[in-house]
């Protein structure tokens, strides 16, 4: 197989929100930065799919947003006080900052105003105030398409579509010079890359890499997530040693698109509690009050555990949402909700919209301080992948696109600073860094063999490491998911290598992860939801 070779300054993978902000960031600096996605465009990740909206309040002064405590307390109050302060205090602050100089200025984006001209601001479960900025109900879209535009226009910036990152590079782990080995501090170099259309795989070397993968919400069955998300950017990191926290905090959003045939789940935005749609059971009665008196805008780990119990109690395979309380035109302020549920046979304007949790958001990761540096040199992570600690046990609504903005400009700058004075990388050092060998048989590439060991993963991470849990269920997971870890890595060494086999390889490794912290944190709060553990009070 061929192999090309490359050295830039700053490799960026993964082209969403948190990817874009770095790379222009970065390219605005005068930085020259390699972007590279797997998919055929740069919207191809979670971000594009974002309902619901960012958060945002009007700055009274420069340095003091009027709402910057109250936000806080709400993220804490969300997060069941496991959220990391320094992080929490740091969306507060530069969050309007960064809405207004990167989506307001750099890359305009057309979020709904009043007739006033004021912004039309909703609220979503958790919040004690309308604060989120919307475009009806595709703001990430809107997001990504301001960001894609400056993007690819940008002199700066280089990109590469179709790319699937295989591995990251290291001085300890790759270097065939023996002398880096043994050097305490190890450095990461940029990472393996394979091009999709051609097999090809490539060997970029980079002074700073940047993790910027997205979710993990498709190694769960019913998940909202865009195809790509299965840890890609995880699997990588925990691959060459980098510290990870908080992975068995996956977020299950509660209200996605029930198909009897499909388990296709798209999503039905929390903005339509915000405006006064209402959860019903299979009775048409309201039940959210009898679980916390925050009803159905109470925070989503407490929503889709409470409909989990509706629904094992009642037997029924899906929940009901009741919109005639929006106050709102539905088709003008939820057009892509509308169209989804014409789509699947619901008519919204005359019926509930079936419901049922779907795993949606990852509120663990790659740790990383307030900079996206992780505790590898050479190495950020920013966006989903990361864990910053501002989510705590259970992310508030509509800050994950806000961290993703906040990180990606605070990751940018911050390279730009080392770039400037730390001294290159040594021409022997990335000389010792071999080209990708692999010696691989392609007609063990079999889609049937790779689809059922999807479809092992996906049903064991949902119905063992899923919205609720307990010490019998993860201890089965955790045997069924080290075994099966144990043979696709067998496989993927004999196998020749495609961007479905690094998903699969990628998936795997996330899965057991996650898998093994659930297992090993006994005590149930947030996301990690244990049925047969008290929850403990926050330290």
């Amino acid at each position: 197989m061929e192999s090309s070779r490359r050295h830039v300054p700053v490799l960026v993978i993964g082209s969403g929100v948190a990817g874009c902000a770095a790379a222009l960031t970065l390219a605005d600096a005068g930085c020259e930065v390699l972007l590279i996605n797997a998919g055929d465009t740069l919207a191809d990740g979670n971000s594009d799919l974002a309902q619901g909206g960012i958060i945002y309040q009007a700055r009274e002064t420069p340095d003091a947003p009027p709402d910057a405590q109250a936000l806080e307390k709400d993220i804490l109050e969300a997060g069941h006080d496991y959220n990391y302060l320094q992080a929490v205090r740091h969306l507060c602050q530069q969050g309007p900052r960064c809405v207004e100089s990167m989506l307001l200025e750099r890359a305009p984006v057309p979020f709904d105003r009043n007739e006033d001209g004021s912004f039309n601001l909703t609220r979503e479960g958790g919040h004690s105030a309308p604060r989120i900025l919307h475009c009806a109900d595709y703001t990430g879209h809107a997001i990504m398409q301001a960001l894609s535009a400056q993007v690819q226009h940008h002199g700066n910036i280089s990109r590469l579509q179709g790319r699937t990152a295989i591995d990251l590079l290291t001085s300890r782990h790759q270097a065939r010079n023996s002398q880096y080995r043994y050097a305490v501090k190890n450095r990461c170099l940029g990472a393996y890359v394979l091009n999709n259309d051609t097999g090809e795989t490539e060997t970029i070397l980079a002074d700073w890499t940047v993790l910027a993968t997205g979710g993990v919400g498709r190694i769960f069955l019913h998940s909202t997530n865009a195809p790509g998300c299965v840890g890609s950017g995880v699997a990588m990191a925990c691959r060459a040693g980098v510290a990870l926290a908080n992975m068995e905090f996956m977020q299950f959003h509660p209200t996605a698109l029930y198909e009897e045939r499909s388990h296709r789940r798209s999503l039905i935005t929390e903005a339509m509690r915000g405006e006064g749609a209402r959860l019903l059971d299979h009775k048409g009665r309201s039940f959210m009050r009898d679980y916390d008196p925050r009803g159905d805008l109470a925070p989503r780990d407490v929503v889709a555990q409470a409909m989990m119990n509706e629904m094992l109690h009642s037997g029924s395979p899906c929940l009901f949402l009741d919109v005639s309380g929006v106050r709102q035109d539905l088709a003008t302020r939820f057009p892509t909700v509308c169209r989804n549920c014409r789509e699947a046979g619901v008519d919204i304007l005359h019926e509930p919209i079936p419901v049922v949790p779907a795993a949606h958001y990852f509120c663990g990761g790659i740790l990383t301080d307030l900079a996206g540096r992780t505790s590898l040199h050479g190495l950020y992570a920013i966006g989903e992948c990361s864990c910053t600690g501002l989510h705590g046990a259970n992310r508030l609504a509509s800050t994950s696109l806000l961290e993703a903005l906040v990180w990606g400009m605070s990751c940018g700058q911050d390279i730009v600073q080392r770039l400037h004075t730390e001294a290159e990388l040594p021409h022997d050092l990335l000389d010792a860094i071999p080209d990708w060998r692999h010696e691989g048989n392609e007609k063990l590439d079999d889609p049937a063999l790779v689809a059922q060991d999807w479809a092992t993963i996906r049903h064991t991470m949902w119905n063992y490491v899923g919205i609720a849990r307990t010490e019998a269920r993860l201890r089965r997971a955790f045997e069924d998911m080290r075994d099966l870890v144990r043979h696709i890595h067998d496989f993927y060494k004999r196998t020749r290598i495609t961007r479905r086999l690094v998903e699969l390889f990628h998936g795997a490794q996330t899965a057991y992860s996650i898998t093994q912290a659930a297992l090993r944190n006994r005590k149930g709060i947030g996301c990690h939801y244990r049925i047969d553990a008290s929850t403990p009070s926050a330290d």
